[in-house]
């Protein structure tokens, strides 16, 4: 898209608020194309010093393109603000659907996690590691196809060994909530726990305090109840491995029987 301005959109009713500003249903005039436009105070930003998050962001999000990875088509700012320019997800955020069904069947699930296993496929070839992968960052396109959005945790890792504490409690693995070096596969820890997540309609290591549930993911603490059969409880369990280097691979969650199980032929 070429630059723009915010007089070249018409811009509609919110579709969410967030902790920098709001997300607005917006259409291009020329084109007559809908949009997602996120507006960011800049006051915020540098109150919060996210600044560089922001940056980031753009320079991620706007290098990938797939069908199941939220497109940032572009951004602009005045004295007051900055907006990107977002594709539009129709259908929402994936955790109200998640809330509202309480838990996905392992057919559902099957389908979802194939599509999230080939977003973070696209990340990790570009050296993308997504850090904050949740049903709140999860949107849902035209045809019910899942969208990864939210890259403000994502990081740009050549050199691939980071040590920043970030992401979302329940989601931390342990090698962050012990603040030791950790790479890509994070991302796969966090594979199994929305896995997980998505066939029993809350997090694996939940407890009612911080510190508990620190204790639950550092020793790999966590239960099914009945109704989550024997191969999707395998293949959580390949991802929720305590030692980054035991976690199952991206091909090989491919691969899993869980997934290839409900794959269209």
């Amino acid at each position: 898209m070429a630059r723009h301005g915010l007089h070249d959109f018409e811009v509609g009713r919110a579709l969410g608020k967030g902790k920098f500003g709001n997300v607005y249903l917006a259409r291009e005039k020329k084109s007559k194309f809908i949009v997602a436009l996120k507006v960011l105070s800049k006051k915020q930003l540098v109150k919060h010093n996210v600044q560089h998050q922001l940056r980031r962001e753009i320079e991620i999000q706007s290098h990938l393109h797939h069908r199941n990875i939220l497109q940032l088509f572009g951004y602009f700012y005045d004295d007051h603000r900055v907006y990107l320019i977002l594709e539009y997800a129709p259908r929402g955020e994936l955790y109200r659907k998640l809330k509202d069904a309480q838990h996905f069947d392992e057919q559902t699930s099957s389908v979802y996690i194939s599509q999230i296993i080939d977003a973070l496929t696209v990340c990790h070839s570009r050296d993308v590691i997504h850090r904050d992968i949740k049903p709140e960052n999860i949107l849902i396109g035209y045809n019910g196809e899942l969208k990864i959005a939210d890259f403000g945790w994502s990081v740009h890792a050549p050199s691939s060994r980071r040590q920043t504490m970030c992401g979302t409690l329940d989601y931390l693995p342990p090698e962050m909530v012990q603040h030791k070096v950790y790479d890509k596969s994070v991302d796969l820890w966090c594979l199994g726990v929305l896995t997980y997540e998505f066939l029993v309609g809350r997090p694996p290591f939940e407890m009612e305090t911080t510190d508990e549930t620190y204790e639950r993911i550092i020793k790999v603490q966590y239960s099914y109840p009945d109704h989550v059969t024997e191969v999707p409880r395998d293949f959580v369990n390949r991802l929720l491995q305590k030692n980054p280097k035991d976690r199952m691979s991206l091909k090989d969650a491919k691969e899993h029987e869980f997934i290839t199980k409900y794959s269209r032929k």
